[in-house]
């Protein structure tokens, strides 16, 4: 990922995983969440209104995420 990421929890001394965001297209960098399912919960996010992609796969909510993923969440329903 190209871009400069937006730090979440710069204090955070574990390991970290980056994140783009569509379709903001924003790369986060986040401590690491050990599941899809978990990285959701992070972002504030159900799991009814995003996609967690790995390698142009889906992820369902229990698949394992490593720090040298690279992660796309594409959101897919209206949050407002």
């Amino acid at each position: 990922m190209s871009t400069e990421p937006e730090i979440i929890n710069p204090g955070w001394t574990g390991a970290r995983i980056e994140a783009r965001i569509l379709p903001e297209d924003r790369i986060l960098s986040l401590p690491r969440a050990k599941t899809a399912r978990q990285l959701l919960a992070a972002l504030d996010l159900m799991e009814e209104t995003a996609l967690i992609i790995r390698d142009g796969k889906l992820l369902t909510p229990d698949r394992r995420i490593w720090p040298d993923d690279e992660i796309t969440v594409k959101i897919v329903a209206s949050r407002g």
